[in-house]
C-alpha cells in the first residue's frame, strides 16, 4: 500500500509539473519569440515576438490572475468550462489589440502570421468551451511544437513528445478526459499550425 501511494504521489507530483511548465501562456510566449525566425534580421527582430507575447500572453495572463484574485475565475488554468469563453474572449481583445500595435510598428510578417494563427486558436476554444471543455494545453503544445519542427527542421522532432505528456498530465490530474486531449492535441497540430503554415506562404515573402 505505501509503494503505490508513494507511485501516485510521484505521478501526481509530476503532471502538476508538466501542466505548469507547459501551459499555454509559456508555450506560446516561447512560440512567439520564435517566430521572427522564418524571416531575415533574428536575433534582432526578437524584440516584435517579444511585443507579440506581451499582447497574446502576459498581459490577458495578467487580468485572468487578477480575477482569479477577486474570485471571479476558479484557477488560473480556467478549470470551470463556464468560465472559459469570457476569459479567452478577454484575451482575444487584447491579442486584437496587439495586432493593431504590431501593424503601428511594422513588424515582421512572421509574427503577425503567428498571432493571427494564435487568434484562429482562441476563436474556436471560446466557441467550443460553452459545450465541451477541449483541452487549451494539448493544443497549445501540439501546435508550438508542430511549428517549431516545420521552422527548425526534422532534428527537433523528438519536441514531439511533448505532446503525449502533456496531454497525459491533464488527463491524470482530471483536468480533461481522453478525447478532449486528443481533440485539443489534433486541433492545434493539425489546424492551427495549418493557420500558420497558410498564413506564412501567404504573408512572408
Amino acid at each position: 500500500m505505501a509503494a503505490d501511494s508513494s507511485t501516485i504521489r510521484v505521478k501526481n507530483r509530476t503532471a502538476r509539473w508538466l501542466t505548469e511548465v507547459f501551459q499555454p501562456p509559456v508555450v506560446v510566449t516561447v512560440q512567439l519569440l520564435l517566430s521572427p525566425l522564418a524571416q531575415e534580421g533574428f536575433p534582432e527582430t526578437v524584440v516584435y515576438g517579444a511585443l507579440a507575447a506581451l499582447f497574446v500572453c502576459v498581459l490577458p495572463l495578467v487580468m485572468l490572475l487578477f480575477l482569479v484574485r477577486l474570485g471571479k475565475v476558479t484557477d488560473h488554468h480556467v478549470s470551470d468550462r463556464k468560465q472559459r469563453a469570457p476569459v479567452l474572449l478577454m484575451a482575444l481583445g487584447s491579442i486584437l489589440a496587439g495586432l493593431l500595435v504590431l501593424h503601428a510598428v511594422v513588424a515582421p510578417a512572421s509574427v503577425v502570421a503567428m498571432v493571427l494563427a494564435v487568434v484562429g486558436g482562441v476563436v474556436v476554444l471560446a466557441g467550443v468551451s460553452p459545450f465541451w471543455k477541449m483541452s487549451g494545453h494539448a493544443a497549445a503544445i501540439s501546435c508550438s511544437v508542430v511549428i517549431a519542427v516545420l521552422m527548425l527542421g526534422a532534428a527537433w522532432a523528438p519536441l514531439l513528445l511533448l505532446v503525449p505528456a502533456v496531454g497525459w498530465s491533464r488527463v491524470v490530474l482530471r483536468a480533461h478526459s481522453v478525447a478532449q486531449v486528443v481533440a485539443g492535441s489534433l486541433f492545434g497540430g493539425v489546424v492551427m499550425a495549418g493557420i500558420w503554415w497558410v498564413l506564412q506562404g501567404l504573408m512572408v515573402p
